[in-house]
């Protein structure tokens, strides 16, 4: 016959169950809110400009020469206090091509100009849907949250699809 163990190495089996759970609850819960931190900051240096216009200079640029990671060409400004310039740079994305003309917002202090419109704006938050797709797998495995993790994936996905059809 096996002997029974005694009540305190059971409550003390159930406290060490307990406190792994609140580690794992806690380790995971830090990754996913890191995870999304650095998806908000990633997209935030370029989100920041293109929905926040009000007293940026607005105009277009008509791509004439791509080259590398960057395309460049005149800007045409649409906004008041706004200045022609003669050469601007633009990144060189997929939906970047040259010979087009976009509507653009200069970065304040340089040449540099980003999309603006709701192209922009669905661009500039890319990094937020990967990472929501990413933290959606941590919420699923780590914390085992199913449901919050199909919502944070549904999110993500739909984030980076409407992106994709827009630009």
């Amino acid at each position: 016959m096996i002997p029974a163990m005694p009540a305190t190495a059971v409550s003390s089996r159930r406290t060490s169950v307990v406190a792994l759970r609140f580690g794992r609850l806690v380790s995971m819960g830090t990754v996913v809110a890191l995870i999304l931190i650095a998806g908000v900051w990633a997209s935030w240096g370029s989100a920041q400009h293109v929905m926040l216009t009000k007293g940026r200079e607005r105009g277009t640029v008509h791509v004439t020469r791509c080259a590398g990671d960057v395309c460049t060409g005149p800007y045409t400004p649409v906004s008041v206090g706004s200045r022609a310039r003669r050469s601007v740079v633009i990144a060189r994305t997929v939906a970047v091509r040259k010979g087009e003309t976009y509507d653009v917002v200069v970065k304040p202090g340089s040449d540099d100009v980003l999309r603006s419109g709701p192209a922009g704006v669905l661009y500039a938050w890319v990094p937020m849907g990967g990472a929501l797709l990413l933290a959606s797998v941590v919420v699923a495995g780590g914390l085992r949250r199913t449901r919050v993790a199909w919502v944070l994936a549904g999110a993500g996905v739909a984030l980076l699809t409407a992106a994709f059809v827009v630009i």
